[in-house]
């Protein structure tokens, strides 16, 4: 049989009903259990949650029966979680790793299956290489092994559990953020759930936080629940005209993040990181290294030259990040699409958690998030960002990808001065840059650029998707 299964950045994510069947979970989940299964902490079993999504309960459930049926000990969460629940609790259970069942990100009709390693992060490369391999034995099965128990009677014997990880997950962030300050602050607060993972986490330690899109609808309201600037029109429209003092929004398994200021304006994940960074080094004093993907802002490059942190740059995927941060001291890591972690937490995604480390930020500073933004950009020079999705077939995707590895002398007007092609292909002109690279989780190209003006950064993103082999797809 041909494997059909593709793993991406941090796990299997497929179409409901396409790839993503119940078939196909109990295959991955095989696979799965057979790898833990050689992992030293495999007494300890392993925990399983799940989000908001479209029967992401049920197919947690299959999950667990086929890895409990496998003969490991599952854990499995007693209600919606978001992803940094179930590394908090793999950790802390001292567990042999994680899953989660979820898309994080994309489209409603996305459904996924993430893995976590004991550490409480994505897996490292090695361990989604190794699961993979297992999978091809399981895909060459004529039928998989027949069930031994029903859910039900795994539940009986225990060998699936129950456990509740939210309350477990608000007692751990109470003691890494001062709520009492942001309490005392009287900062007004307005936070976008997205209809994913977050629902019902924030009011119950700021209960003076408005929510928005809080309610359980796994169409996430016909938007895609990632937390960019033009899924959070709500968001943006209600702290400027209800006087919010910030907006923070989660994606759709609530381990991203994206923010507003007071004034309703979009705060990207590139100013957020810029913004923890500064925070962690001046008012915290902390040190460590500092490490992000090739496609986050050159303005952490100037922070880390000012402050004398090293930086290590990695191909984009948060595993790469997670895989660092669990071999180094690093002060904070962090990916363009909203994904960050910083020292003290977890190597791993948690938009909750930075969200509230903002609000303290902004609390403690006693400036505005607006004011405060502005101050990164008058230090450090001015840094406007940009990314474009274009949906294309994957022959395709490897068409446009196939022209860019050819030699580039011009992007937009500026003069290609170098370019890295560690992950895509990353184009250097004076000022600014431009990355092309194909998604790992869903038929897209993805083009990014950064640069001194919204000007150049047009001129940069136009350059690429005015090409003859981009220009039909617009």
């Amino acid at each position: 049989m041909t494997q059909t299964i593709k793993f991406g950045t941090d796990g299997w994510r497929g179409v409901i009903a396409d790839d993503y069947t119940f078939a196909n979970l109990e295959k991955v989940a095989l696979a799965t259990a057979r790898f833990f299964a050689t992992q030293k902490k495999r007494r300890n079993g392993i925990v399983i949650g799940y989000d908001a999504r479209f029967m992401s309960r049920e197919f947690a459930e299959i999950s667990a029966a086929v890895m409990a049926n496998a003969g490991i000990t599952v854990k499995l969460a007693d209600t919606i979680v978001s992803t940094p629940m179930v590394s908090l609790l793999t950790l802390r259970e001292n567990a042999a790793g994680g899953i989660v069942i979820t898309a994080s990100h994309n489209p409603a009709r996305y459904n996924g299956f993430k893995i976590k390693g004991d550490f409480g992060g994505p897996a490292h490369p090695e361990m989604i290489a190794r699961v993979e391999k297992e999978l091809a034995k399981v895909m060459k099965l004529k039928k998989l092994p027949p069930a031994k128990r029903t859910l039900g009677e795994l539940l009986a014997k225990g060998k699936i559990a129950p456990i509740a990880m939210k309350q477990r997950y608000l007692d751990d962030i109470a003691g890494k953020i001062d709520m009492d300050l942001i309490r005392r602050s009287g900062l007004r607060i307005l936070y976008d759930v997205m209809y994913g993972a977050g629902q019902r986490v924030l009011d119950e330690v700021l209960p003076g936080v408005r929510q928005i899109h809080e309610t359980f609808n796994p169409s996430f309201g016909g938007t895609n629940p990632e937390p960019l600037a033009q899924n959070l029109t709500d968001l943006m429209r209600g702290v400027k005209t209800e006087r919010y003092d910030i907006g923070i929004a989660t994606d759709g398994d609530a381990d991203r993040i994206g923010a507003v200021d007071e004034r309703g304006n979009f705060v990207d994940s590139h100013r957020i990181f810029s913004l923890l960074l500064k925070y962690l080094v001046e008012q915290k004093k902390m040190t460590g290294e500092v490490v992000k993907s090739l496609s986050v802002t050159q303005m952490v490059d100037r922070q880390c030259a000012k402050y004398g942190l090293k930086l290590v740059e990695t191909p984009v995927g948060f595993k790469y990040i997670c895989q660092y941060m669990t071999e180094h001291d690093v002060l904070i890591g962090g990916e363009e699409s909203g994904g960050l972690a910083v020292k003290g937490h977890l190597p791993e995604r948690d938009g909750i958690f930075l969200g509230l480390m903002l609000c303290e930020l902004v609390a403690v500073r006693r400036k505005s998030l607006g004011a405060l933004v502005q101050e990164l950009m008058d230090e450090f020079g001015v840094h406007e960002f940009r990314r474009v999705d274009m949906r294309l077939s994957e022959k395709e995707k490897e068409s446009v990808m196939k022209r860019f590895r050819q030699r580039v002398r011009e992007i937009g007007g500026y003069a290609v001065t170098g370019r890295n092609d560690t992950d895509g292909h990353k184009f250097f002109v004076d000022g600014g840059w431009v990355l092309i690279r194909a998604s790992g989780t869903e038929p897209l190209i993805r083009i990014y650029a950064e640069g001194g003006s919204t000007a150049m950064v047009d001129a940069l993103l136009g350059g690429v998707t005015h090409r003859k082999e981009l220009s039909s797809h617009d």
